[in-house]
């Protein structure tokens, strides 16, 4: 019986400890989405690399976005994306064409709400470790997708600030084994930022056919 005892009380300790680990996990991203939710606009820049081994791609830009409420408006290379609440617009200035779609329907896009809210639905969490980004005290926590069968993604590895709750880093690593990392590099909190950021103007764009999707 001793053996057994031992083999049961040695799964008791690491679920006690993996239920501490998401407990901690928890704590921090609620943390991080009160601090979200209790902003009327914010600001950030990014850099942005993608990578796959198996397609020889690798890329590297940077980006921007303004975010108030439920409306975004971001740069990303040389493509725009701007979206009032319902309608989302992607200019794509290589294409000089620009693709419409519903708000509700933008699941798979990253945009700089979700970058900032990703982890709030759809995902199962764990706090992996305390690690050292850039110098800087982080928590790392490895999000999993609640329904991996329609995700895109199979991890996302989130880097959050100790000292000042932030969110630094995402490592989104794709199924078809694309990684996406995402850097942020500025965040302000509550700019002044008009209304007239989220509004899409054809006449800014003259030449670049609407494709509704």
């Amino acid at each position: 019986m001793k053996p057994l005892l031992s083999l049961l009380l040695l799964l008791f300790l690491n679920a006690q400890l993996s239920f501490a680990q998401d407990a901690k996990a928890q704590a921090i991203l609620d943390k991080l989405s009160n601090k979200m939710k209790g902003l009327k606009s914010f600001y950030i820049e990014f850099s942005a690399t993608i990578k796959n081994s198996e397609t020889g791609t690798n890329e590297s830009q940077t980006g921007k976005g303004w975010v108030k409420g439920n409306k975004f408006s971001a740069s990303y290379g040389e493509n725009t994306i701007i979206s009032n609440g319902l309608k989302t617009w992607t200019i794509v200035k290589e294409e000089k064409s620009v693709y419409e779609s519903d708000a509700a329907d933008d699941e798979d896009g990253i945009n700089p709400k979700k970058l900032m809210t990703i982890w709030e639905s759809g995902f199962k969490n764990k706090f992996i470790k305390e690690d050292k980004l850039n110098g800087e005290s982080v928590n790392v926590i490895d999000l999993y997708p609640k329904n991996p069968a329609k995700a895109e993604y199979h991890t996302i590895v989130l880097y959050i600030s100790k000292s000042d709750g932030e969110l630094k880093k995402a490592i989104m690593k794709a199924k078809d084994g694309t990684v996406m990392t995402y850097s942020l590099t500025k965040f302000t909190e509550n700019p002044d930022v008009d209304d007239s950021k989220f509004v899409f103007d054809k006449k800014k764009y003259p030449g670049y056919p609407v494709i509704k999707d």
